[in-house]
This record gives C-alpha cells, sequence and structure tokens, in this order.
C-alpha cells in the first residue's frame, strides 16, 4: 500500500481533475491566435529536423529499412542547407541494419520496444527485447505504457515497468508512449503523464499511430502542461513528442504553436521536441522548397 500511496501522493500534487471542454477551448484559443505567426520557412526547417522518420510496417524488410536509412545518408548530400530529420524509427530487430547503413552524424536510431504497439506481453520479455535493441545500436527507446494496467488505477505496477525499462535503458532515451487515444479523458491522460515521468520517461509520446484517435491537440497540450508542472516541481526537463495523424504541415505548426506557448523557447530544440511520421518529411521540405518534393 505504501507504494500505491506514493503515486496517489505524487498525483496530489498536481491539478489532475480537468474540464475536457476547457481544455478544447484553451487549445482553440491558442490555434486561432498564435499559430499563423509560427508558419514561417524557419520553423518548417526546425520541424524537419525534429522529424523521427518512421516505418513500422508489417512489410518492413532488412532491404526496405535499409534503403529508407539510405536516403536519410543521400538527403546530406543532396540538401547541405537544411537540418537533417532527427531520428530513424524502426522495429528493435531492424536497429542494427539501421546501425550499420546510417553515415550522418547527429541521427538517433529510436527502437519501439515492449511488444509495441499493445504493450501486452511478460515484463521479462519487454526487457529482453530492449536489452537486445540497444545492444544492436538502438541510441533511445519507444515503449508503450500499460494503459490496461493504468485504466485499472494500478499505478503502482505501471510505473515499476517504466522504471524496469528505463533501468535497462541506462543514459539512453527513453520515451513513453501513453497512447491518449485509450485514454479518453483530459484527466487520464494528465495522471498518465505524471506516473510516467515519475516511472523515468525521458520524453512523453502521444501514441503509437497505431490506434485512433491518435494524437490531437487537446492531448499534447494536457502532456505538455504535465511536462510544465514536473519541471517547476522537480528542476527535471522531460522531453514531448506527437505522433500518429500528423498529416499535414499545418499539424505540425499546430504542435510546434502549442509546446512555444506552454513550455516556451527552452523546449524548441530537437532534443526536446520530436514529431513521430513518416509523411511529413516530404510535405515540410515541399513546402520549403515550393515546390512538390517526395525525396523519402
Amino acid at each position: 500500500m505504501e507504494q500505491d500511496n506514493k503515486y496517489e501522493k505524487a498525483l496530489a500534487l498536481y491539478q489532475t481533475e480537468l474540464n475536457d471542454q476547457e481544455v478544447r477551448e484553451a487549445v482553440r484559443k491558442i490555434i486561432a491566435e498564435r499559430v499563423h505567426e509560427n508558419d514561417t520557412p524557419e520553423v518548417k526547417k526546425f520541424l524537419l529536423g525534429s522529424v523521427e522518420l518512421t516505418t513500422l510496417k508489417t512489410t518492413d524488410s532488412e532491404e526496405s529499412v535499409m534503403a529508407f536509412t539510405e536516403k536519410v545518408n543521400q538527403f546530406d548530400d543532396a540538401y547541405p542547407d537544411l537540418p537533417h530529420v532527427a531520428t530513424i524509427c524502426v522495429y528493435p530487430n531492424f536497429a542494427k541494419t539501421v546501425a550499420e547503413t546510417l553515415e550522418v552524424d547527429g541521427v538517433e536510431i529510436a527502437c519501439v520496444s515492449g511488444s509495441f504497439p499493445s504493450s501486452q506481453t511478460f515484463t521479462e520479455i519487454k526487457i529482453a527485447e530492449t536489452a537486445l535493441a540497444i545492444k544492436d545500436g538502438a541510441t533511445e527507446i519507444d515503449m508503450v505504457m500499460p494503459v490496461g494496467k493504468f485504466l485499472s488505477g494500478n499505478y503502482e505496477d505501471v510505473a515499476d515497468e517504466i522504471a524496469e525499462m528505463k533501468a535497462v535503458c541506462g543514459e539512453h532515451k527513453m520515451k513513453v508512449i501513453l497512447e491518449t487515444g485509450c485514454l479518453k479523458t483530459a484527466s487520464n491522460i494528465k495522471k498518465a503523464a505524471i506516473i510516467a515521468m515519475y516511472g523515468g520517461a525521458d520524453y512523453i509520446k502521444t501514441s503509437t499511430g497505431k490506434v485512433e484517435p491518435a494524437a490531437t491537440p487537446e492531448a499534447a497540450y494536457v502532456m505538455c502542461q504535465a511536462i510544465k508542472e514536473y519541471y517547476e516541481k522537480t528542476g527535471i526537463q522531460i522531453g514531448f513528442k506527437p505522433a500518429g495523424g500528423l498529416n499535414s504541415v499545418m499539424d505540425a505548426l499546430i504542435y510546434y504553436t502549442i509546446v512555444k506557448e506552454v513550455l516556451g523557447n527552452e523546449w524548441l530544440t530537437n532534443q526536446w521536441f520530436r514529431l513521430g511520421t513518416s509523411r511529413l518529411a516530404n510535405l515540410l521540405l515541399s513546402e520549403i522548397l515550393g515546390r512538390e518534393e517526395k525525396f523519402f
């Protein structure tokens, strides 16, 4: 019971009873009043450099992942004046393929681990998968919070599993995916974000992209508020990653604006703000260049 009390006490330090309509209104106001000022070539270049170029298909193979990685290598030569993507994100069994193919300095290798996207398997399997991914060259790990346990109110097990996974990651950054589409309410999203951060998350991420709805501006707003309050209480800076359903440059500008308005300029680097997407890189590149470009 002491452990349960520990997390209940942690949650009690935060305002977790949120009104969904008030969150929607706050987001609507930010979008209406602030997004237009960020619709600039400079911001679009920044967003390109924050993209986690992602391939998580059933049809992925060594050949396709190698070709995917080669595109990042070629981009550096083709567009030397533009920032390269922040990360290549793949399944754990392809970490070695990316590590052996990638030639660009400063691009992270992220692997979704821990029985992605459901997070439904034995903790021992999740730990083994994560350790193998890191051994093969992953520099970052994206794990899915055990959502069923969270919804059952079993916060101790949720935080313990996150802590165990972080122990395996060591100095490698770990992102905890909340799967906000399954959490339904702003209050649940806020609580899940806080528990993930107390468990040891280096980033909190909205979604796997495999469940609808995926990322939403409202979920992003609540998560950024949680990150801000956690930082004020602990001094620990946590990164933010919207992922899933980022289908347009405007989507990216909305998330950028929410981060800027809630968290401030300290978070506007690709160390603290990432975009999980596969299609957005070409869309951003097209807008920056002023012509349709399908490079990736």
